[in-house]
């Protein structure tokens, strides 16, 4: 009897940290396993050291088809009717695409086939998106009576709000240029080039000053939330801080001196 083969792999190189959903037979859908490996994999990688970039891929056609509807609906048989599980089970789903947002290595999704739900959600909760011209989104929980709605906290921070209430009201599939247009990709490419693009990309951010990465990176997302003078405090109180970091110091010296900077460790 073979060993079941593991639902996420995980490789590394050249400073790109690749986690790749492999549950293809199941749409690389998000059962409470997945989840949690999800979840290891993103804390181990924020203390990494050899990490600088985390790449989210798939296995298969489909990029993420959302949670897994058979695990859950197992979970029903609970003396509860599974409201307890399905509170533990969205609670940690959230919690793991939060630490996409605060881990603080840029993560990117690399997205070769459909990305739906929860799978839709992720693509949102990544800091940056490159997608198959084949690739297509939808949050279309409400066409089974469950509306997107953790999803949905992933996508309307991302893409305008009519664009986000038209996907989340009709559950309608939208094609990677559509996405590209609202926002919840920044790159559409041809099926044959996504991974060479997805990881020129990641690499061209690899090769950038780490805490400059990190700081940068943290600032953006906690400013949003904030009102716009209070926006500018923050950001300049990081502006400081940053100015003060060794980064800077050798950042700066190279572009004065004409010179390709060297990083401190």
């Amino acid at each position: 009897m073979t060993n079941a083969p593991p639902l996420l792999l995980s490789t590394r190189r050249d400073g790109v940290l690749r986690l790749t959903l492999n549950r293809p037979a199941q749409r690389n859908a998000l059962s409470s396993e997945l989840i949690a490996a999800l979840a290891a994999a993103l804390e181990g990688a924020a203390t990494d050291g050899a990490t600088r970039v985390i790449l989210v891929a798939a296995a298969g056609n489909v990029f993420c088809a959302g949670h897994d509807l058979k695990e859950m609906r197992a979970l029903r048989a609970g003396p509860d009717g599974g409201a307890a599980a399905f509170a533990e089970l969205f609670t940690r789903c959230s919690a793991m695409m939060q630490a996409i947002v605060t881990n603080p290595k840029p993560v990117i999704a690399m997205v070769q086939g459909v990305a739906t739900a929860a799978g839709c959600q992720m693509v949102a909760s990544c800091d940056l998106a490159v997608a198959s011209s084949a690739a297509r989104f939808a949050t279309p929980g409400v066409n089974i009576g469950l509306f997107c709605s953790t999803p949905m906290v992933a996508l309307s921070r991302n893409v305008g709000r009519k664009a986000a209430m038209e996907m989340l009201l009709t559950g309608e599939m939208i094609d990677a240029e559509e996405a590209r247009r609202i926002g919840l990709v920044n790159r559409v490419v041809a099926a044959e080039l996504l991974e060479a693009e997805t990881l020129s990309l990641a690499g061209q951010i690899a090769a950038k000053p780490r805490r400059t990465l990190k700081a940068g990176k943290q600032a953006f997302y906690r400013q949003l939330e904030m009102p716009l003078a209070d926006a500018y405090d923050h950001a300049s109180r990081v502006m400081t801080e940053n100015m003060l970091d060794a980064e800077a110091t050798e950042g700066i010296g190279a572009f004065l001196d004409k010179r390709e900077p060297k990083w401190p460790a």
